[in-house]
């Protein structure tokens, strides 16, 4: 993954100048088309990539700490920030984004398979659970780099149960946590936790809590 962070070949630099023209036109052809026929295109890895073995959608929410918050509110309040498929991509999202570190509030970063909704009611995630370390404050930025590289380089080796990731920045403490599809597989949740340990190199008395998705929506 580092090898890959700056190696940026610049094709897509080339033909910038000529396709912010062509953006322009293509921009005011979307907007006088009927919104129910645009179709997102297909996210895959460019020439010369090295391809994921999933596509990831990075999200982004916040929101006001004290107000009680309905699975439609926050439906509402969560953006994507983009998709990627490739090692490459994923860099030129992540070098453009605030580290967790840096974020002021109550603010997440989530970063889950293409398709997945961060939410607990999503088809992929509503049998599954997650593990969740609370961090004191300086640790948020290095602990999520090294947990999200090691979701995407697939170091967890437990098949498709892998959903995603979140990072949550609070006034306190911050949190991350690693969600998987089915909370019952006990085999599953043990070497994802054992997985977790290493990748963050995590002091051997880390309080680790697994959490149900239906325990939280509760």
């Amino acid at each position: 993954f580092f090898r890959l962070k700056d190696d940026d070949s610049g094709d897509h630099d080339q033909n910038e100048e000529n396709n912010t023209q062509k953006d322009g036109e293509k921009e005011k052809n979307d907007r006088e088309k009927p919104q129910t026929t645009t179709k997102r295109k297909a996210v895959v890895p460019g020439p010369a990539e090295h391809p994921l073995q999933y596509n990831y959608t990075f999200w982004y929410s916040r929101r006001t700490p004290g107000r009680p918050t309905s699975s439609q509110s926050y439906e509402q309040n969560i953006k994507q920030i983009g998709t990627f498929a490739s090692v490459e991509q994923f860099w030129r999202f992540y070098s453009h984004m605030v580290r967790p570190g840096d974020l002021t509030g109550h603010s997440d970063f989530h970063l889950f398979k293409e398709g997945i909704k961060p939410m607990w009611e999503d088809d992929a995630n509503k049998n599954g659970g997650k593990w969740i370390i609370r961090l004191r404050k300086g640790l948020a930025s290095r602990c999520w780099e090294n947990l999200i590289l090691a979701m995407l380089g697939e170091q967890f080796m437990v098949g498709e149960e892998i959903c995603g990731a979140v990072v949550s920045v609070r006034f306190q403490e911050d949190i991350i946590s690693i969600w998987n599809k089915t909370a019952s597989d006990q085999a599953t949740t043990a070497r994802i936790r054992d997985t977790l340990r290493r990748v963050l190199n995590l002091p051997p008395n880390t309080i680790m809590e697994y959490k149900t998705h239906t325990d939280s929506i509760k």
